[in-house]
């Protein structure tokens, strides 16, 4: 199983399991600079205050309904542009990854490369 290496994070200098896809193995793992380790890694940079906005809210939605929410009410939700989403994240599926939700199922990844919502 890939690692994901903490050693750059002076704060936590801990090792956060990844499975084979670069996803946390465990969604308790997450916090704001294990999503700024995961940005860097998968070649999205500095994450904004509004993109860690976004992430937040796709967390807490997650947990709370076991799915990824409609991408439209994400926007809504954190108070930004309709197209926030495209915006800060040009596929929706790399802020599944970075807000540390495990896995999707592949019908799921098909309609996040897209752009789609899955609900």
């Amino acid at each position: 199983m890939p690692v994901l290496d903490y050693l750059e994070v002076p704060q936590k200098n801990k090792k956060v399991p990844l499975d084979e896809e670069g996803y946390l193995v465990h969604m308790n793992d997450w916090d704001e600079s294990i999503a700024r380790a995961l940005a860097a890694r998968s070649g999205v940079g500095e994450l904004s205050e509004d993109k860690l906005e976004i992430l937040r809210f796709i967390r807490e939605y997650y947990k709370k309904y076991n799915f990824f929410p409609i991408l439209d009410a994400v926007c809504k939700n954190v108070n930004k542009p309709r197209d926030c989403m495209v915006e800060e994240f040009s596929v929706p599926l790399v802020a599944w990854k970075l807000a540390g939700l495990p896995r999707p199922e592949e019908p799921v990844i098909s309609l996040l490369e897209a752009g789609q919502s899955p609900g």
